[in-house]
């Protein structure tokens, strides 16, 4: 495929998968417009990059369905003045879509090979408020901390206190849960504790925990 046909695939994407199943927001809706996707999909898969699916990116990781991107990213109500904490960057895409809303990003990845890849393609992309590092994701990464934003790609079994501790008084998070029957849980902190605003039904990969 040729950059028009992507652009034509990424455009299918924006009507049939995200605004189609009631994804509204104008400006999350421009931003993975404005994101190539297929980059961040290794060659072998780059035909499926626009599909309503998620797709391997090597060590056992994935990048995920747009339309969760998509919703995720709308819960957050992100806007440019925000610092967000991302977990799990993995391919970097979603790191790409946060930084496409003005946020300045701070994203963590446990496996050094994808945080490295990530980290050179949102270079030669030209996201400079994009920071990116190998780490432990339930750490989170205290010394940029609050934030007025976290997400997380992976899901451990309980929200890390570390993700609480790093929130701003009226941050909202969003992450999944659980290892079988997954849930996405978007939540605002309030008094130090976190109060759930929603959830859905979800399939991420476990959060791993650095040695």
């Amino acid at each position: 495929m040729d950059e028009a046909a992507y652009a034509a695939a990424r455009s299918r994407m924006i009507a049939e998968q995200i605004r189609a199943r009631g994804v509204r927001d104008q400006r999350v809706l421009d931003a993975m417009n404005r994101v190539p996707r297929h980059l961040f999909v290794p060659g072998a898969e780059r035909h499926e990059a626009y599909e309503d699916h998620p797709i391997p990116i090597g060590f056992g990781q994935t990048i995920s369905q747009p339309y969760i991107v998509a919703f995720m990213t709308e819960a957050l109500g992100v806007e440019p003045s925000h610092r967000v904490l991302e977990i799990g960057a993995g391919s970097g895409y979603q790191t790409a879509v946060l930084a496409e809303l003005g946020a300045t990003v701070y994203a963590v990845e446990v496996i050094e090979a994808l945080a490295i890849r990530a980290r050179q393609l949102l270079d030669e992309l030209h996201y400079a408020n994009v920071h990116l590092r190998a780490g432990d994701g339930y750490a989170g990464w205290p010394e940029h901390a609050p934030y007025d934003r976290i997400i997380a790609a992976a899901a451990p079994d309980d929200i890390p206190r570390a993700f609480i501790d790093q929130l701003v008084e009226g941050g909202i998070l969003a992450i999944p849960l659980g290892v079988i029957n997954q849930q996405l849980h978007v939540s605002r902190r309030v008094g130090g504790k976190q109060e759930t605003i929603g959830t859905m039904p979800v399939r991420f990969v476990p959060m791993i925990k650095k040695a």
